[in-house]
Order: C-alpha cells, then sequence, then structure tokens
C-alpha cells in the first residue's frame, strides 16, 4: 500500500475537523464576520473575509460554503489544490459542490443502485464516496485511491456529458431532498393563490 502522506495533503485533515461559520473574535461587528475561509498555507483554524484580505493576502484560501446545515466546497475552487475523482457532487444554487464530511442517514432501502463505500450513503451517480472525507477514509483502508493531483479527473466531465447544467440542477435537488440551500432562496407564492376560484358561484333566487 501507497504511502498515505504521498495521496493526502497535510492539510485536508485539518480542514475536515474545522469548525467553521462561528463569529470571528476579531471582527466581530463587522458584516462578514462569520469563519468561513481555510488557508492552505498556514493550516490554522478558520478566519473571516477581513482576516483573508489582512492576513493571508497571498496565500492560496478557500471558502466554505453550506448546505442543510453541512459544510461544502465549490468544485471549481477545490479541485484546483485536490484530485476529488470518485466524490459525489451536487448542483445548489447553480453552483457545483462537494460535502466535506460524512452526512447522517438512515439506512438505505431496497433498490439504490450506488452507495458510498464507506458509510452506505445512496448516491445520485455511480461515484465511490459522498465526501471528502469518506474518500480520506478509503484511502486509509484500501489506498487506492489519492488526492494527489495528476490531471486524470475523469470523472468530473461526467455531468457535462448528461444535458444542460438546468435539467441536472433540478434532477439533482429533487433526489437530494434539501431544505436550506447556501443562500437564502426567494419566498415562492403561497400554494392557496395558484388554486384560488376565479369568482364566488351565485345561486339562482327562489321563485315566490
Amino acid at each position: 500500500m501507497e504511502d498515505t502522506a504521498v495521496l493526502v495533503p497535510p492539510w485536508l485533515e485539518q480542514l475536515l475537523h474545522t469548525p467553521f461559520f462561528n463569529v470571528c473574535r476579531i471582527h466581530a461587528e463587522a458584516a462578514r464576520s462569520e469563519c468561513n475561509m481555510f488557508c492552505l498555507h498556514c493550516n490554522g483554524e478558520a478566519f473571516c473575509f477581513y482576516c483573508s484580505s489582512s492576513r493571508h493576502k497571498d496565500h492560496q484560501v478557500i471558502q466554505i460554503r453550506r448546505s442543510s446545515y453541512h459544510d461544502v466546497v465549490r468544485v471549481s475552487e477545490i479541485q484546483k489544490v485536490l484530485d476529488i475523482s470518485g466524490v459525489q457532487t451536487y448542483v445548489i444554487n447553480s453552483a457545483r459542490v462537494l460535502f466535506l464530511n460524512v452526512r447522517p442517514q438512515p439506512k438505505s432501502g431496497k433498490g439504490v443502485a450506488h452507495i458510498c463505500e464507506i458509510c452506505g450513503r445512496s448516491l445520485l451517480d455511480p461515484f465511490r464516496f459522498c465526501s471528502l472525507g469518506c474518500k480520506l477514509e478509503g484511502i486509509r483502508k484500501n489506498g487506492d485511491a489519492s488526492f494527489a493531483l495528476d490531471g486524470r479527473n475523469e470523472e468530473l466531465t461526467m455531468d457535462t456529458s448528461r444535458g444542460s447544467v438546468s435539467s441536472r440542477q433540478q434532477e439533482e435537488e429533487l433526489r437530494e431532498g434539501s431544505t436550506q440551500d447556501m443562500y437564502p432562496a426567494t419566498p415562492s407564492p403561497s400554494a392557496s393563490n395558484s388554486r384560488r376560484r376565479k369568482g364566488i358561484p351565485h345561486r339562482a333566487p327562489f321563485g315566490s
């Protein structure tokens, strides 16, 4: 089995264990004070937008986002520093993302075509893992995967060959059952308005 240190960057485990979205101690009164940034150079704790501008200006920084109370990262950011092949991705609010860590799920029922090799979570597509955390565990157990970039992210292209982003997004959001997106959703009109009657029927007067 290949040395795990070769397959996994030194900052990844710290990223997966870092708590995000706490209020920054330095910029608590500022508007963008949520600690949702992580520096790959410093490999330390999470920090906010203002800390990123002042203390990590020339460093490689990634931003963490939230979906259904779970931490996600955009594929466009993370694929520059990790080989994420084998990890299920989702489209949420027009952005393709993947989850950092495993999410609890009831036992998958019969008829589920694809499941995560580590936690058993049902997947939308034929990927091996549901999150970066599960891929890390898979590397430790089997050593047959890697986060090292080698230019072979073939599985990232599978979504582009299956139709437009909009139709793919609708399918994934419905099947994922997400109740909270990364950004606040626009309130939809009340369902009762769409089923409102056009007019109120009136009875003909009784004859005398």
